[in-house]
């Protein structure tokens, strides 16, 4: 498990370099913040979904979890924004909290639910 974990988190590092070039790109393009952020989210998951599937999880990519990982880190994203936002919380701790809360919580329902080992 120690060593599926550790996988997971070094692809959410290189996950999280997608998603902040990608925004950096494109707000500095002219692109709203919340434009910027839909795309590099929808490309960083994207990456971390086929990645996770073939190097952490080593099962086969599909349709169904692929919609299953991204709504649910798409739903937990804007769970913790919207927490962040009503307790006017810096961005820069949102930030923090949402790289911890993505990891552990990403992690568990990766291998609990989207890559399931059948028994």
């Amino acid at each position: 498990m120690f060593k599926r974990f550790t996988r997971y988190a070094s692809i959410g590092v290189v996950n999280t370099m997608i998603h902040w070039v990608i925004f950096g790109a494109m707000y500095n393009l002219g692109f709203k913040q919340s434009v910027s952020n839909f795309i590099a989210f929808c490309a960083a998951v994207t990456f971390s979904f086929f990645a996770n599937a073939r190097w952490t999880f080593n099962a086969q990519a599909t349709t169904s979890r692929y919609l299953f990982y991204t709504v649910f880190m798409g739903a937990m994203a804007l769970a913790v924004g919207w927490a962040a936002d009503h307790a006017h919380i810096n961005p820069f701790f949102t930030l923090i909290l949402f790289s911890v809360v993505s990891l552990v919580c990403g992690f568990a329902y990766s291998k609990l639910f989207v890559f399931r080992e059948s028994k």
